[in-house]
């Protein structure tokens, strides 16, 4: 199984609320065993409430299953909302020996 996290921050000024919309787009993919889209609570003391606002969290039969939710047009659509409108974004698929 591949576990894929991905955070964004959105730019100053730009609507949180429309990045949410955009990474929603995600969830109807049906290239995925799992997708999650949630808020940082940005309850780390460390950080001090600094963070990426949102989390994208997939899980993934295999390589091909990821590859071809990242061909599909949903994931371009989301790209192309998400993209103009976020600061920064971390991506990170791991091979996870759980299913």
């Amino acid at each position: 199984m591949i576990r894929h996290i991905v955070f964004f921050s959105v730019k100053p000024g730009e609507d949180p609320e429309t990045v949410h919309d955009g990474l929603s787009l995600l969830t109807r993919n049906p290239h995925c065993l799992r997708l999650e889209i949630g808020r940082n609570q940005k309850t780390d003391a460390i950080a001090g409430g600094e963070g990426p606002d949102f989390v994208v969290y997939g899980e993934f039969e295999d390589e091909a299953q990821l590859a071809a939710y990242k061909a599909h047009p949903l994931y371009q659509q989301a790209i192309d909302v998400v993209r103009p409108l976020r600061d920064m974004r971390i991506a990170a698929d791991f091979v996870s020996p759980t299913a």
